[in-house]
């Protein structure tokens, strides 16, 4: 006669060794009909200009999982775009200015907390959908305010999504099961990257202003328009306070420098914050209690990097920023300079670098023990390990890929998109 309990204890350590959390496990058992199913952590890339999501394993190998469609309604989005001339002309000019020739067709995405949809955002169809991850399929779409949606940010607890929405000023926050708007709020020009603190109670949003235009010289800078950092209160919306990072550099006597802050990454404790600004080979450390920037970091440049502004991507010169669960490393992607390198917290001090196509953004491992850059000039991701500074694994993804974001699925998830 079989032994249930041994047989459950074998099942369990084929989950486990398939790459399902012991957490999920405890939580979400699955031994009887009517229970959640057993999750399985992943990380998912966004390649932008193919409009796909590949998912593959958040530690080890990192090798491909699967592949999700996220512009399954595209023909659809395309004829409604088409038919109006004022919506047509944001689509084009997206496509020819952020987009570097091509639509826009996936910037951000999060899983939701049972594991069977993501939520992503579009650029080019200016708007944010819940794709069903089994099938494919939406199972809701709401379009943005303006003409082009951007980054996003997760409660966490999972249950809220918070969407720049580039041309109207304004941060959308929508639940994530249904869709369904639960607040907005104003921000300065062109807001971009979020984030939640104090565990859900606020919500901060960086506007970096115009960066398309090629008015780049440091004297033109105040044409890129109202670049603040706006932060308020994540159940009401209401203000809390806006940081102008202008007069703060001013104090620290660096007016050569941009205020438009691109990706942060705060300490553990939240006191305090690193960021990237515009045309800046490093970053910069904030204090938040004491209101001021405390320390500024300058990274090598790469000898074959144009110095000229204009050739730089979106005003990018290092875009991308990550630190590990101790918060005594940083992972820096240096986009134009083609290299990511890994820095301690403490002494600033950065590793060899490493070198990279393009990279455009910087995650962190599902155990927490590398940094995860994606390479949108290679088409690949590449893991780093916090404590040596060396590559660990590359792996090839779809077309330009931008966001990478830990997410879920259940353990038994299989791709319904081929490739």
């Amino acid at each position: 006669m079989k032994n249930p309990a041994s047989h459950r204890l074998r099942r369990y350590l084929g989950l486990l060794a398939a790459g399902v959390t012991v957490a999920a496990l405890c939580a979400s058992p699955a031994t009887a009909a009517g229970e959640a199913a057993p999750l399985r952590q992943v990380l998912f890339v966004g390649n932008n200009w193919d409009g796909t999501a590949d998912v593959i394993k958040s530690t080890g190998d990192y090798a491909k999982i699967g592949r999700i469609n996220v512009v399954p309604d595209k023909a659809a989005r395309l004829a409604e775009i088409y038919l109006n001339p004022v919506k047509l002309a944001y689509f084009l000019g997206i496509r020819h200015g952020v987009g570097e020739g091509h639509d826009q067709l996936v910037d951000d995405l999060y899983t939701t907390s049972d594991g069977k949809s993501v939520v992503v955002s579009r650029p080019s169809f200016a708007d944010v959908v819940s794709i069903d991850l089994a099938t494919g399929q939406l199972n809701w779409r709401f379009p943005v305010s303006g003409f082009r949606s951007d980054h996003m940010a997760v409660s966490p607890d999972n249950t809220r999504v918070a969407v720049s929405a580039s041309t109207s000023n304004t941060v959308h926050v929508l639940d994530m099961t249904t869709g369904a708007q639960v607040g907005s709020f104003a921000t300065g020009d062109k807001p971009h990257e979020n984030v939640f603190t104090g565990n859900g109670r606020y919500l901060w949003n960086m506007a970096i202003g115009d960066v398309t235009t090629a008015l780049d010289d440091p004297g033109l800078d105040w044409t890129k328009g109202n670049r603040l950092i706006t932060v308020v209160e994540a159940k009401t919306f209401a203000p809390v306070k806006v940081i102008d990072m202008r007069q703060r550099l001013d104090a620290i006597g660096r007016r050569d420098l941009s205020d438009a802050v691109r990706p942060v990454a705060f300490t553990p404790d939240e006191s305090k914050l690193y960021f990237q600004v515009s045309f800046f080979h490093g970053f910069l450390e904030y204090d938040v209690a004491a209101d001021k920037i405390t320390r500024v970091k300058t990274l090598p440049k790469n000898p074959n990097t144009s110095e000229d502004r204009t050739t730089w991507i979106n005003d990018s010169r290092h875009h991308g920023l990550s630190m590990n669960p101790a918060g005594d490393k940083l992972c820096v992607a240096g986009t134009m300079d083609d290299y990511a390198t890994i820095v301690d917290r403490a002494t600033l001090q950065e590793r060899p670098v490493v070198p990279a196509s393009k990279p455009y953004w910087a995650t962190v491992s599902g155990d927490g023990k590398a940094c995860v850059i994606s390479e949108s000039g290679a088409d690949a991701v590449t893991a780093i390990d916090f404590s040596t500074g060396l590559k660990i694994a590359t792996v090839a993804v779809g077309d330009h890929p931008q966001r990478v974001r830990i997410g879920q699925v259940t353990a038994d998830w299989t791709s319904p998109t081929p490739g």
